[in-house]
């Protein structure tokens, strides 16, 4: 038998204290639901609220791709003869441990993510984010750094496969589209799914633009809707941008780069990328109206590339631009920082308002379901679930890698493990392409983390234990108003244990989840008994039921790497839960 240690705020103690150490003993017949407001005057008193967020987006599990590199559902769009000597298609590396990459385009498109939308859908994922769509230069960049095995920012030969050297910020790459598959047709075949895109955006800079061996076409350059030359900086460092005498020179800042530990490296150049000049109105007008243009299209969230390299003032105007015309528009930022009182001013009020990517939580996960195997204990502080610094925790999006980091070394239980505890736990889960197999797992950039996926990678992940696993939580996720945007109370977090409730009651609609993880090599029996309510809880995973009486224990089996959640859809009517998620609920947001 294996109890459960209270990992509850001191504020919580005294809720608990009544109530632990109860002995396991046989469940008495199952009492009726009782609600937790109380008579007054012959009149019950409204229930109260117990959310995480009420924010919409939060119900959304995102499967992010990185478009180039899922399907070529169209090799008419390669344009492998694109740039000449400078070629653009199938750039490939050296090997790096034996594994080569690639810094050209491999022809994934619109038509390719289309054609498999199913696939994303039956996994259990409602949306998808995707890399910058927007034009990018037509040569490989000439300049810069050659890469080698796990360097960061080293363009020297690379293409804009990926999406993040934006040219003309009102038009669609041409390898991207196909006949009657644009992006508004993209969009829309989504939507006709009941998914939601998730487009990526880019604010502080454009393409590489000096340190080339000549003035290379497109690159250092910015066109406007109808495709003039509005901004150019003609193959010249910063430095030498003369902005008060050419106009072409005025989107541009003319700092260099900084070296960290000599100022700010968000206030410099980054990678011989056009650094927008974020005091300039036209650079905000610019991009606010071609966010716009995709909105319009059908974009219906965005993930903000870069958001630390400008400055929160800017981001203010930003949004409040973007949400004039769409209230409530949800956007992510990455600010690529483990530090949460780093991260966390991007969710504040004056400061944009947006979201972050989970950094912080991020490097908490991998070492937890990483080679590493720390106990779940890592994962405490880094929840913020009461008194952090974020404006709400529960909106955040939560990762364990990406395409700008080495993906997860983990074995196939450390991804079962990982999405097990990703599906269940407070935030927005967000999957990067390819890991429901552990596709390239470990490799960094230069050395697999962006190749190719393809319908081989697919047909590949339909027979892995990891895609089975991950599909089963996820769809457990997706129907649980609780896991996707309430309260969480942790019980125990340590060793290979976890176990927690998420509790959502609003708008006449309650669910209490009860969640069991056991990342373990061996099944584990639960015994809970802490905050326990009585009543008939069900297995969201195998259907068991467990009836709970007052002062009662529920237990169950987790088997090895595996997960129950047990669901009482009924309101909260323990005093000493009711208790425990006042004190949650007060704590767990900043005013707005």
């Amino acid at each position: 038998m294996h109890p459960t240690r209270t990992l509850l705020a001191a504020t919580l103690l005294a809720a608990t204290t009544a109530c632990a150490g109860t002995p396991a003993r046989p469940a008495p017949p199952a009492q009726p639901n009782v609600q937790v407001e109380e008579q007054a005057k012959g009149q019950a008193t409204p229930a109260a609220d117990y959310y995480g967020t009420l924010e919409p987006f939060a119900r959304e599990a995102v499967y992010f791709v990185m478009t180039d590199r899922f399907v070529n559902g169209d090799p008419g769009n390669d344009h492998r003869d694109q740039g000449g000597k400078y070629r653009t298609f199938d750039i490939p590396e050296p090997p790096c441990a034996g594994v080569s990459g690639n810094i050209g385009y491999l022809g994934g498109d619109f038509k390719g993510l289309a054609e498999h939308l199913d696939y994303i859908r039956d996994m259990g994922f409602t949306a998808v984010w995707i890399t910058p769509i927007v034009d990018n230069p037509d040569q490989h960049f000439t300049g810069g750094k050659p890469a080698t095995c796990g360097s960061v920012l080293t363009d020297h030969g690379m293409a804009g496969y990926h999406g993040y050297w934006g040219v003309n910020f009102y038009k669609v790459d041409e390898h991207l589209p196909s006949p009657g598959m644009d992006f508004k047709d993209l969009t829309a075949a989504m939507h006709a799914k009941g998914m939601k895109l998730v487009l990526d955006i880019v604010a502080n800079h454009g393409s590489p633009a000096w340190g080339m061996a000549f003035d290379q076409p497109k690159f250092g350059k910015v066109y406007d809707r109808d495709g003039r030359l509005i901004a150019d900086h003609q193959n010249l460092p910063p430095q030498k941008l003369d902005p008060a005498h050419n106009p072409l020179h005025s989107f541009y800042n003319t700092r260099g780069p900084v070296e960290d530990g000599k100022g700010s490296i968000f206030d410099g150049n980054l990678a011989q990328l056009s650094d927008f000049d974020e005091n300039n109105p036209a650079v905000l007008d610019y991009l606010a109206g071609a966010y716009e243009q995709w909105i319009e299209q059908g974009a219906d969230a965005f993930r903000i590339d870069t958001i630390a390299w400008m400055p929160d003032s800017f981001w203010e105007k930003f949004t409040r631009r973007i949400r004039a015309k769409h209230p409530g528009f949800f956007m992510f930022g990455e600010d690529f920082n483990f530090d949460a009182n780093a991260i966390a001013h991007h969710t504040l009020p004056g400061h944009g308002q947006t979201s972050v990517l989970d950094f912080p939580l991020q490097q908490a996960m991998k070492d937890v379901f990483g080679r590493q195997q720390a106990g779940f204990e890592r994962l405490a502080a880094a929840l913020h679930l009461t008194g952090g610094p974020y404006a709400n925790p529960y909106e955040l999006a939560t990762f364990y890698d990406n395409h700008d980091m080495p993906r997860l070394d983990a074995s196939d239980t450390g991804f079962i493990d990982a999405h097990n505890w990703l599906f269940t736990a407070r935030g927005i889960p967000v999957v990067y392409y390819g890991s429901e197999m552990g596709f390239m797992r470990g490799r960094p950039e230069h050395n697999g983390n962006r190749n190719y996926f393809g319908v081989e990678g697919i047909r590949a992940a339909q027979t892995s234990p990891i895609h089975a696993a991950l599909a089963r939580i996820a769809h457990v996720r997706k129907a649980s108003p609780a896991l996707q945007r309430g309260l969480q109370l942790n019980l125990e977090l340590a060793g290979t244990h976890a176990a927690f409730y998420r509790v959502y009651q609003h708008a006449g609609q309650h669910q209490i989840a009860l969640v069991l993880l056991n990342k373990g090599d061996a099944p584990e029996r639960f015994q809970i008994d802490r905050l326990l309510q009585p009543g008939h809880w069900v297995s969201a995973l195998d259907g068991s039921v467990r009836d709970v009486g007052a002062g009662g224990a529920l237990t169950a089996e987790v088997p090895a790497h595996g997960v129950q959640v047990f669901l009482l859809d009924a309101p909260v009517s323990d005093p000493a839960l009711a208790v425990a998620l006042d004190a949650a609920m007060a704590d767990a947001q900043r005013p707005r």
